[in-house]
């Protein structure tokens, strides 16, 4: 071949070659390009790009969600006093960058640390110089420890007053006790708990319910939060033609308890006075309303104040509802009961006390010794253990039995609070059904024993303790929760022979109970003492000489029962005083009060005024209203709002008399000087606080001095003096 030839055939294979390689380029060009209109329809038809959801993601980038909190149900006592409520608490504190200003050159940083630090010492539990060191630190931003947590609004806005650059605030949900110590264990406590939304996965925290009323109404006081939900674009405007959507929260229901607020707080100043006293390991009352069930006040020791949490750690459970021990004696009355209304009952017969012999085992009375032969009448006054063996021994096991069984015992109340204690009994042998008869080999919890004291103290029928009167759902809807008859174990005949021997307790010359006699109440105090031994872990009783839980349990007035009383003393020191006065100390100002109560709200004036519910109102609408109403006003506290009063709403007052307003945050102490020794009363009262009184008449003088914080455990003494 020419090159001539060559050439050109070598410029037609080039040719080929390209036309080869260009197909293949737009083979390849073609197949790219359908990949990528396969991904991108797949993409778009799908809405996902490997494992990311776009749609969620576009969604999440555009859209606002936002949860709307419900309010949490207000607790109330029986006079409509707010003891717990939703509130907001405070975390302060400090950016130290300073590169952090405002648009307009402001700092926004701490600027003047030795000013800070003195200004804030005046809010905070805090020194000024232990605060500069904290303002020292080289850091973006700092805190103050628990100095700087749980502040109330109104410090955190004495100090947003004070226009430090750099101060701020975090805020979070919280619940208000704004009586302290005041039946804690039965009220209860709630804390935040953190939830996940599954829907946004958006974490949020809710208060809980972790005791009492807190806890048991906790499904109906929480509520159901809302959320608002719309979609911004990025300069977090509202998008064109985007709806947005709102589903209100749906707040939570109010729950009433039958606590009275001016009683229960006087049975907390009793309690702690006998506390400091003889130091008990546990001391419990319950004051209950004999016609319906319904307690007016209870509290025990060890407790907690709500408020600060102080105690806390010590005691967790509701010992009057969770707590079984064996009663001693005061479970005579059931039997008493027992035999009265089976008719196997003689007062007249005799026996011979001291001791009796059961199948090898002495029990003896208190004594040891008894009191030679003497009637069956005198076995509940004197509390003998030998009659009482006796009087079980002519019922007999089924009989004892049926009425056990009549009265419930081993058997939950069905009170509204969480884990009550069934009890137990065990009467299998003989000396078993013997030693019940005087209150051990029985276990009770102390509502257990107001619901049997309600029997007698209500002509035959037995009534459930009750502490919540009602709960009110955010619509207005009302659950009742009214008197409820658990049984009628014994007559109302029965029920009136018991009451008259519990009366011989306190008046006869014999009687164990004639401490408890009341001045101005003459024959109108029914009770029945009761020394139980303790049981030992390891079996057995604990042997101690003061290894007692002693206990009174009354009624009054006896001729028409209003009230039941039952305190209870775990080891006392009874080398100050003996078991049954340490008890008076108790059972007597408190069945008092209660007495005097009743009897002033039976009188009617005619220039009476009807106080008005002044708490939940602000500090200064609330101090005008009662001064228009004629009242004469006293402010304890320096908060923006009523969360207690005295006396309560409804009741009836005459113009002039003082009303006391406890306000929330700090109890400031008033100028006292010059009040009745009644008026300083509601003041305890109302506050808690531990009063001492030295003569009689008006004030002449107080140990803590005006506009001073109560705290806690402080023994404030009054002086009164005739004018």
């Amino acid at each position: 071949m020419s090159a001539r030839g060559k050439k050109q055939h070598s410029s037609r294979r080039t040719q080929r070659n390209r036309g080869v390689i260009g197909l293949v380029l737009a083979a390849l060009s073609i197949i790219v390009l359908l990949l990528f209109v396969i991904r991108f329809a797949y993409i778009a038809g799908s809405g996902h790009v490997g494992q990311v959801d776009l749609t969620k993601k576009t969604q999440k980038k555009y859209r606002f969600d936002q949860v709307i909190k419900a309010r949490r149900g207000t607790i109330y006592d029986a006079n409509g006093n707010a003891v717990a409520e939703d509130s907001n608490v405070y975390t302060l504190y400090a950016v130290l960058d300073k590169n952090q200003v405002s648009t307009a050159g402001r700092p926004l940083y701490v600027k003047d640390k030795a000013k800070t630090a003195t200004v804030l010492s005046k809010y905070l539990k805090i020194s000024a110089t232990e605060i500069t060191k904290t303002l020292n630190q080289n850091q973006f931003q700092v805190e103050f420890g628990a100095a700087g947590r749980n502040l109330s609004l109104e410090i955190k806005q004495k100090i947003t007053d004070e226009k430090l650059p750099g101060i701020n605030f975090t805020e979070t949900p919280s619940r208000l006790y704004p009586n302290g110590t005041f039946a804690s264990h039965i009220v209860g406590l709630a804390q935040l708990k953190t939830t996940v939304d599954q829907t946004n996965q958006q974490s949020t925290q809710q208060l809980k319910g972790l005791m009492g009323v807190e806890q048991y109404f906790n499904k109906q006081l929480t509520g159901v939060n809302g959320r608002q939900v719309a979609k911004l674009n990025n300069y977090g405007y509202e998008l064109p033609d985007s709806k947005r959507v709102v589903k209100k929260a749906e707040d939570g229901s109010d729950v009433y308890l039958t606590l009275d607020s001016r009683l229960q707080s006087y049975l907390e100043q009793l309690l702690q006075d006998v506390q400091d006293k003889y130091d008990p390991t546990e001391l419990s009352a319950i004051l209950m309303n004999a016609k319906t069930g319904a307690i007016i006040a209870a509290s025990q020791r060890p407790t907690f104040n709500a408020a600060t949490k102080s105690g806390l750690e010590t005691q967790w459970r509701d010992s009057l509802v969770e707590d079984a021990y064996e009663p001693g004696s005061v479970f005579k009355v059931l039997l008493l009961a027992a035999a009265i209304d089976s008719g196997k009952y003689n007062p007249n017969a005799t026996y011979r006390s001291g001791s009796v012999t059961i199948n090898g085992s002495t029990i003896r009375d208190w004594n040891q010794v008894g009191w030679g032969t003497i009637p069956f009448s005198q076995v509940i006054p004197r509390s003998s253990n030998t009659g009482a063996v006796h009087i079980e021994q002519a019922l007999g096991e089924t009989l004892w039995k049926e009425y056990l069984n009549r009265f419930r015992v081993g058997q939950k109340t069905g009170i509204t609070l969480p884990n009550e204690a069934s009890g137990s009994i065990q009467i299998k042998t003989p000396l078993d059904r013997a030693i019940t008869s005087f209150g051990q080999a029985v276990n009770v919890s102390a509502v257990q024993m107001m619901s049997f004291l309600s029997a007698i103290a209500n002509q035959g029928e037995m009534l459930q303790p009750r502490i919540v009167s009602k709960v009110v759902s955010n619509q207005g809807k009302v659950t009742k929760y009214d008197k409820k008859v658990l049984g009628t174990p014994i007559s109302a005949d029965t029920a009136k022979q018991v009451i008259a021997a519990m009366r011989q307790v306190v008046e006869a010359d014999y009687g164990t109970g004639q401490q408890y006699k009341i001045d101005g109440y003459d024959q109108q105090i029914a009770v029945k003492t009761g020394t139980a031994q303790i049981a030992s872990s390891k079996g057995g009783y604990l042997t101690g000489s003061n290894d007692y839980i002693y206990s009174v349990a009354g009624i009054a007035p006896a001729d028409d029962p209003e009230y039941i009383l039952y305190v209870t003393a775990k080891q006392p020191d009874i080398t100050k005083a003996d078991a049954i006065s340490i008890l008076s100390e108790i059972f007597n100002p408190l069945m008092k009060r209660a007495l005097n109560y009743r009897t002033t709200s039976a009188d009617t004036d005619a220039n009476s005024i009807k106080m008005s519910k002044l708490t939940g109102l602000a500090s200064a609408a609330a101090v005008k209203k009662a001064k228009d109403q004629g009242l004469t006003v006293t402010q304890v506290g320096n908060g923006s709002k009523i969360v207690q009063q005295l006396p309560a709403a409804g009741e009836k007052v005459i113009a002039k008399q003082r009303v006391v307003l406890l306000t929330e945050g700090a109890m400031t102490m008033p100028n006292v000087v010059g009040w009745s020794k009644n008026d300083v009363l509601k003041l305890a009262e109302i506050t808690g606080g531990d009063f001492k009184f030295s003569g009689d008449g008006y004030v002449t003088s107080q140990s803590l001095k005006a506009g001073a914080v109560i705290t806690a455990g402080q023994q404030i003494v009054i002086k009164l003096a005739e004018p």
